[in-house]
């Protein structure tokens, strides 16, 4: 009888299509076998326990560099380790293209940051510009060096492009073999939208999501598509807010445009009510696209339920609300249009969206383990080898209590995020021991994995 380093005994295996009472075997790194009765020289007990496959989070802003010379707050040490503590094995995180640097310098400048993660990591490249250079010699560089893919704004002012250069891109994309993603709303729309909210004198947070309605979202995710439909170039399409959105990109899917789209626990459990807070509170729940009603919320899920959006990220792109360089860098009286958007999100991604999804019986757990792990791992090339249980597989393994009732705030975490939009929110169901290539990472919110115990890895592109 085969003798494993680690088994993990008697657990209920939850798979992307699966679920079964089951031992694991592991040796090194790998999952070796699923059985009964396995013997192991060491053996952890998983009785009355979820095992599911780490998360896999695919939207992550970690001390990313900015065009104005400031990095996020949240660097791979603190990101990593809150992504831990929630149940996160993998993020996919997000390497600049600044003026005056290259593609390929910033995306291996990027890479040596991640040297100080404590889990595994991929990276999107991100491009802001279509001069020769990028287009014709270093797109193809980066997709040969592993980039999960390539990210595009059509709107913000130092990041979006025209649509004449987003095609450019698509063109490039395809001949490199890489997919696109890309952040939709309508860049002009918006600026004129928040030059008459100034005009009016709307300053206050909750001006965010109304100069960035669900219509600019809807009209730009549509002409992303169209575009992709020209080159016949796959696309996904980040943060989808509401299900105006989603409605499009079933649309474009039934066509045959070959279009994925992404949502965020945030857009699943949160509304823009939150925007109305008194005074600077609101401005922790401004992020881009912005929260939407109760009734745009309560639309989305059926779109999770039959496929259209395929993926839940957490679009962790978190900035301080006390710090200097988070939310108040212009002052706690600044209009709404100059806060930084985004919120954090590693750390509660998992739990918040089980708990709203599996509690409420809106889903099933094979579709949990699908949108967070296997979809991620198969869209940016990290499949078989993360993303599900499975023989050859890296023993990458959440043992989840699903009955643990947990009462979220920021102090879980231990992040250099000084708040989570989740603070004294109730959850039931948590993470309790977390593996990461067969090695016991967290362990009852005890951080084990160190800074530098995370791997790169590079995206094999179909």
């Amino acid at each position: 009888m085969t003798t494993f380093d680690l088994v993990i005994r008697n657990g209920k295996i939850v798979t992307a299509t699966d679920t079964y009472i089951a031992d694991i075997g592991i040796n090194g790194s790998k999952i070796v076998e699923i059985g009964f009765n396995l013997a192991g020289h060491e053996t952890v007990d998983a009785s009355g326990l979820l095992v599911m496959p780490g998360g896999i989070d695919g939207h992550c802003h970690i001390e990313q560099v900015e065009a104005d010379g400031t990095i996020h707050e949240d660097d791979f040490v603190s990101a990593t380790g809150t992504a831990l503590l929630g149940g996160t094995t993998t993020v996919v995180c997000f390497a600049s293209h600044i003026p005056e640097k290259g593609l390929v310098e910033q995306f291996e400048d990027y890479r040596a940051r991640g040297a100080n993660s404590r889990i595994d990591f991929a990276i999107h490249q991100i491009i802001t510009r279509t001069d020769d250079k990028t287009l014709r010699e270093e797109i193809p560089v980066v997709a040969e060096r592993g980039a999960a893919g390539l990210k595009v704004f059509m709107t913000y002012d130092d990041f979006h492009l025209s649509d004449g250069q987003f095609l450019q891109v698509l063109e490039a994309a395809h001949q490199s073999n890489i997919i696109v993603s890309v952040h939709c709303e309508n860049y002009d729309a918006i600026r004129h939208l928040i030059l008459r909210h100034l005009e009016e004198g709307r300053i206050e947070p909750h001006g965010h999501a109304t100069s960035r309605p669900a219509s600019v979202e809807r009209e730009a995710t549509y002409r992303a598509m169209t575009m992709s439909e020209l080159v016949d170039q796959e696309i996904q399409i980040f943060h989808v807010s509401c299900p105006e959105v989603a409605e499009e990109i079933s649309r474009a899917q039934s066509r045959g445009v070959k279009v994925t789209a992404e949502t965020c626990p945030h857009y699943l459990t949160l509304t823009e009510e939150a925007l109305k807070y008194d005074g600077f509170e609101g401005t922790k729940y401004i992020c881009s696209p912005p929260l939407r009603t109760q009734a745009q919320q309560d639309g989305m899920w059926q779109y999770l339920r039959n496929g259209v959006i395929s993926i839940i990220s957490s679009d962790h792109c978190g900035y301080t609300f006390d710090g200097t360089v988070g939310k108040g860098r212009h002052g706690r009286d600044a209009d709404f249009s100059l806060i930084p958007n985004g919120m954090p999100g590693l750390g509660t991604r998992m739990p918040v969206f089980y708990d709203a999804a599996i509690n409420s019986g809106k889903l099933a757990l094979t579709d949990f383990v699908r949108l967070t792990a296997t979809t991620p791992a198969k869209r940016y090339g990290l499949y078989p080898e993360k993303g599900t249980i499975a023989p050859g597989s890296d023993a990458d393994l959440i043992l989840w209590d699903p009955e643990r009732v947990v009462t979220i705030t920021n102090d879980l975490f231990k992040s250099n995020i000084d708040y989570t939009p989740y603070e004294g929110r109730t959850v039931r169901g948590w993470p309790v021991k977390v593996f990461l290539r067969g090695t016991l990472a967290m362990d009852d919110g005890s951080l084990l994995a160190a800074p530098g115990n995370g791997k790169f890895h590079k995206a094999r592109h179909r």
